[in-house]
């Protein structure tokens, strides 16, 4: 803005100025020179005019009123009337000042282009006429492709884009209020529907899009399972009633899209049975109905889908899908029928609840009625095998011993034999060296019973036991256990520190620690051994009489240390020290009627016999007594020493005189072979110095004779050598020297042929050009210029390319055009 006097407006600008005596506020527009008065007061610029190029807009807040023809009006004063709070959209015009008041919006503006498969979405704000549609506030509609040109009663809500529906693709519209679709179809509000035509779709106003469906590619392995969310039609024109399920198969259509109406409950993989396979479906699908509760069995070879609410059986092997049962010679399937029915096959009438075998071989699929409760096969047993089986409606338990291959009947199950734990452990030992290891509790009990050994057997339901003596097989029955023994070990013996199955009959040996006490009360710690033996007849009654003593060991070792101990405290000390031997086996086994030692000791009760005692260590108990006995012991100990080492020394000394005689003697003789040895060294010295210089003489002669030799040989080797390589040189000088010439003359000779070969290419070349000019001129044309006489003759010559062209033996020059006359009359040139 300036405030001067005078003011040069350029072109296209403009200045408003304020008449302070009628305050009225003016436009002045350049170019000019404004003089200001003093009355007036230029309020702003000079500022440029507003310039709308072509597809451009602006917008003018608060504009002039117009009248009908275009001019701005005014009131009474001149002062020029508004429209406050309005808004005027112009377009493209010559350039205008802005009236005071008035204002420019933001910027001059591009006319929006609308691509195509876009649109506009617009709002009317206030009523207007659009042409010959009457718009009222809040409607809205669609601008397609083209220009778009604003209006102040129209809001732009945003670029609507088309969505592009490719080849199996629906899109999922809504109606936002009632209304009439494109289709000319009645649509409400909230009614979904689906739009399966391809190509760009352009959603109007009151559609609304909510998803673009793809297609399920449907193959002949491969259905979609629908169900109905509510009633309605679907493509294939079938009703379907609200929670309705079914299946889109490949023989309906290569591909399918969902309807608003249908939901996908999951993809169905088709069920495919071979010829040696089948299944059984439950709730099964028949005449259009589903039979619920019942069951079908589909055999192979077939395909199908499951229909809705279809099932099949589960099986172990979690498919559902089962082979068909291929029994051999040695196999039976165990039967079982769920109701009543006629069995065909077998021409039988089964009841519910009955069971049966069928047996190998053959294939067998069941039917709905039965049950396959197992698979049984033949159990092959030796001659030393067997099985427990119980019978499941009297329950009676029975072994079956081989040799055989049994088969279980329909009313049989094997039964497992539980026995204690002591022996399975005894049984595990034995058979594998291990305290625990699996064991088939079907199969029968066995023990092997080793030689001079014998097993008792208790069998609780006849309430007897059986003594079987080895070597034996043990096989034990459904209700028979064995008798563990549970003998005393250890040293002094302790109670139940041996646990066996089998009672070894000897003879064997048996370690005890007693502790005695002698009439002075030195008390005493024996070690001893005792052998034994069972005196058995092995009869039934002899091996009972074997158990009646459950820890023989430790009874019998109480006996002998109660017999002992009674013996050794009648006497002293010092006697039993001497005599300690005698006193315990008198107390064993004692003296018979002629008081003599009696040669075993025999119980009565279990008829063990004890034939022999082994004192092993005899070891005081109390200190002072062990310490005197050690000090009688080290001084009988000391004594022995003395005599040991006297006789020692003696004999020692006898030993090293005479190993001194023989070393003595024995140098002697060594120093005589030493001197034998020295004159047989000087001699063969001798004779090796009279060889060695006979060989040095020798030698040298030789190398001398040999050198020169090798000399002359060197030389005449020389020379055939000289001689070959200057042979060699000459050769390959004349070989050389012949290439060299050899390859001149095919050279030379290649060059003759050459031109040879081009002055002959010349004379055809020429020879043709002749012919070609003579027949391109014609034997007519050269007939006539012959006869034309000389001057047609001289320039048919000079058509032809010659100059001159003379015809003579070497003395006389012959006219070429006679010649020519003469050859053109006479012969025809073609």
């Amino acid at each position: 803005m300036a405030d001067q006097g005078v003011i040069r407006i350029k072109p296209y600008h403009y200045i408003h100025v304020l008449d302070n005596n009628t305050n009225v506020t003016r436009v002045e527009v350049g170019p000019q020179t404004f003089t200001r008065q003093d009355h007036e007061k230029v309020v702003a610029g000079p500022d440029p005019m507003i310039i709308i190029p072509p597809r451009n807009y602006c917008i003018i807040q608060n504009p002039v009123t117009r009248d009908e023809k275009g001019k701005v009006v005014t009131d009474s004063n001149g002062q020029v009337k508004y429209r406050h709070g309005d808004e005027e959209i112009r377009f493209e015009s010559d350039p205008f000042p802005l009236f005071p008041g008035e204002k420019l919006a933001g910027k001059v503006t591009p006319l929006s282009v609308v691509a195509p498969n876009t649109a506009l979405k617009l709002r009317c704000i206030r009523d207007f006429l659009d042409g010959k549609v009457q718009r009222k506030a809040g409607d809205e509609w669609l601008f397609h492709s083209g220009t778009y040109f604003p209006r102040v009663e129209v809001q732009v809500v945003e670029v609507v884009k088309a969505v592009v529906i490719k080849p199996d693709q629906a899109l999922k519209l809504r109606a936002k209020k009632a209304f009439i679709d494109r289709s000319k179809k009645e649509r409400k509000a909230g009614v979904e529907w689906l739009l399966k035509e391809s190509g760009a779709f352009l959603a109007d106003v009151d559609e609304e899009v909510l998803e673009t469906l793809s297609a399920y590619v449907l193959t002949p392995s491969k259905a979609l399972h629908l169900r109905a969310t509510r009633t309605f039609t679907d493509v294939f024109g079938k009703v379907r009633k609200a929670g309705e399920e079914w299946l889109v198969t490949s023989q309906e259509a290569s591909t399918h899209i969902l309807d608003v109406y249908e939901q996908l409950v999951g993809e169905v993989k088709i069920t495919t049975l071979t010829n040696r396979q089948y299944c059984s479906v439950l709730d099964p699908w028949k005449d259009g109905k589903q039979l619920f509760g019942q069951k079908e069995v589909r055999k192979g070879e077939a395909s199908f889908f499951l229909q809705p609410g279809e099932r099949l059986e589960p099986y172990p092997n979690a498919s559902g899908i089962q082979n068909i049962y291929i029994l051999s010679d040695d196999e039976a399937l165990l039967l079982k029928a769920r109701e009543n029915f006629s069995d065909v096959t077998e021409k039988k009438e089964r009841k519910a609840g009955d069971t049966w075998l069928i047996n190998g071989p053959r294939d067998y699929i069941p039917v709905v009625q039965v049950e396959i409760l197992e698979t049984r096969k033949s159990i092959a047993l030796d001659n030393n095998e067997g099985i427990y089986v119980r019978d499941i409606r009297t329950g009676k338990i029975t072994t079956i011993r081989g040799p055989t291959s049994y088969m279980l009947k329909p009313t049989e199950e094997l039964w497992k034999k539980e026995l204690p734990k002591a022996v399975e452990e005894l049984l595990a030992k034995e058979k594998y060296g291990i305290e625990t290891a699996e064991r088939d509790k079907t199969r029968s009990v066995t023990y092997r019973a080793k030689y001079n050994t014998a097993v008792q057997i208790y069998d609780y339901k006849e309430k007897k036991s059986r003594v079987i003596f080895g070597p034996e097989l043990v096989m034990l029955g459904p209700d028979e256990h064995f008798t563990i023994l549970s003998l005393s070990g250890d040293q002094p013996k302790r109670p139940n520190v041996i646990k066996a199955l089998a009672l070894f009959l000897g003879p064997d040996f048996m370690t005890d620690i007693v502790i005695v006490e002698t009439a002075d009360h030195a008390r005493l710690s024996l070690k001893l051994s005792y052998n034994w033996h069972f005196e058995v007849e092995k009869t039934d009654e002899g091996g009972q009489k074997l158990f009646q003593v459950p820890d023989f060991v430790g009874d019998a070792c109480k006996a002998i240390a109660s017999r002992v101990r009674g013996a050794v405290a009648g006497v002293a000390f010092d006697a039993f020290h001497k005599n300690s031997a005698n006193i315990i086996r008198q107390a064993v086994f004692g003296l018979d009627a002629k008081n003599e030692l009696r040669n075993k000791f025999q119980f009565s009760s279990n008829n063990l016999v004890i034939t022999n005692i082994d004192i092993q260590s005899v070891e005081p108990v109390d200190q002072r007594t062990r310490e005197s006995l050690q000090k009688s012991v080290q001084l009988a100990i000391e004594i022995t020493t003395s005599s040991l080492e006297a006789a020692a020394k003696q004999d020692s000394q006898r030993l090293e005189q005479e190993a001194l005689g023989r070393l003595e003697r024995q140098k002697i003789n060594d120093e005589a072979e030493a001197e034998k040895a020295r004159r047989g060294l000087l001699s063969l010295q001798a004779d090796t110095s009279s060889i060695e210089s006979t060989g040095q003489a020798t030698a040298e002669a030789k190398a001398k004779a040999e050198a020169s030799f090798i000399e002359g040989q060197a030389s005449v080797k020389q020379a055939e050598l000289a001689a070959s390589a200057t042979k060699i040189r000459s050769d390959s000088e004349i070989a050389q020297m012949k290439a060299r010439k050899e390859a001149e003359l095919a050279h030379q000779k290649a060059v003759d042929d050459l031109e040879v070969y081009r002055a002959k290419a010349l004379g055809e070349i020429e020879q043709t050009k002749f012919r070609a000019i003579v027949s391109a001129i014609g034997a007519n044309t050269i007939k006539a210029i012959s006869e034309a006489g000389p001057a047609q003759q001289a320039k048919l010559l000079q058509s032809l390319g010659l100059k001159s062209f003379l015809i003579t033996d070497g003395n006389s020059p012959i006219n070429l055009f006679n010649t020519a006359s003469g050859l053109i009359g006479g012969q025809n040139l073609e």
